[in-house]
């Protein structure tokens, strides 16, 4: 792929890195590319990170058509660039466009536009312990029409933001609550896409939940509305006794990578992990009879985070007594650990550039 390379004379000055926050600092450039109906992914180009014109009409601004993705570039001590299993993330890019009726992207094309914008923003990875540089790629619909139909033009683009700590608590646990007013997906709608409908439909339990006091809430079955799905950034596991519970794919719960990432580290570690179905009434009731030991969400902002209370309006739960639970430290330290080359990749998750 021929990419063209647009330069500025002009450089952003670089945030501290020690007050990163999150999403919140851009990087100089960005990679855009169209898609034209009968020509397919054409215009490969890295340029400067600018604001755009866009039509009134275009049609993700009316009916949605849109994903995305989140996934990391991280810093060796040796000065090396590493991505954490990447091409899973184009992969589920290309998941997510079939469900909104989006064309597919070419993986290897996908990477090859990746590395080269990394090569141009590689002084913009942060090395500060704990900070990474969150790479978004995107495809929405441009086309300038009205009517609900498949668009016939598309950008993909990927944008970068230095960042620190997903959460204000950093890896400190965090209080969850249990919506039970607002349905987030059902099987056979786009649960399990990114897309952006799925995260407009959230914002209004989430901001409710943050008036209460909690960070983020977490979502229940759209027809029963009693079984647990995930956390409105992450897939979430429960350690019961010894044994490690998360929710069963379903069509309507999101695919984490780091999910199976962190289902395969625990398996390869002697670990019992069971995917099923999961009532909250089991979690209360556990909790209640002293048999939930941990709580945790996995996802690419966070990696890890500890749970340390889940409440609904009636109930509240302490877990693994407000602290961060031992084998949510340690799989913190594990994955963070292997995707930043400090510990042995002995899954061939790491990719080096």
């Amino acid at each position: 792929m021929n990419i063209k390379i647009i330069t500025s004379e002009e450089t952003k000055e670089k945030p501290d890195q020690s007050a990163l926050g999150f999403g919140k600092h851009f990087t100089d450039y960005m990679f855009e590319m169209d898609y034209i109906e009968g020509q397919g992914w054409v215009n490969p180009t890295i340029k400067p990170h600018l604001p755009f014109l866009m039509d009134p009409s275009s049609l993700v601004l009316h009916y949605g058509q849109t994903v995305f993705e989140g996934l990391k570039a991280y810093k060796s001590e040796e000065g090396r660039t590493l991505l954490f299993r990447p091409e899973k993330n184009f992969e589920r890019l290309n998941i997510s466009s079939h469900r909104m009726c989006i064309p597919p992207i070419d993986v290897t094309m996908a990477m090859e536009a990746l590395i080269e914008l990394l090569k141009v923003e590689e002084k913009w990875i942060p090395i500060k312990n704990g900070t990474s540089l969150y790479i978004r790629p995107f495809i929405f619909a441009n086309q300038q029409t009205l009517g609900v139909a498949p668009s016939a033009s598309y950008k993909f683009m990927i944008i970068l933001t230095p960042v620190g700590a997903y959460y204000a608590e950093g890896f400190s646990p965090v209080k969850i609550y249990v919506e039970q007013k607002y349905v987030r997906a059902v099987p056979g709608g786009v649960g399990n896409a990114k897309t952006a409908g799925n995260y407009a439909a959230s914002i209004r339990a989430q901001y409710e939940a943050k008036k209460k006091g909690y960070s983020q809430v977490l979502w229940l079955d759209g027809c029963e509305h009693k079984y647990v799905e995930e956390v409105g950034t992450m897939n979430v596991f429960f350690k019961l006794n010894g044994e490690i519970i998360t929710p069963v794919l379903n069509g309507s719960i999101l695919s984490g990578i780091t999910r199976d990432s962190v289902i395969q580290l625990l398996r390869g570690n002697g670990y019992s992990v069971t995917e099923r179905k999961v009532e909250i009434a089991e979690i209360f009731k556990a909790a209640e009879n002293g048999e939930l030991e941990e709580v945790f969400g996995t996802g690419t902002a966070a990696v890890i985070s500890p749970v340390g209370e889940l409440a609904t309006d009636d109930e509240k739960i302490i877990i693994s007594e407000g602290k961060v639970g031992k084998l949510s430290q340690w799989l913190y330290d594990e994955l963070t650990g292997v995707q930043n080359g400090l510990k042995p990749d002995t899954f061939g998750w790491v990719k080096t550039l």
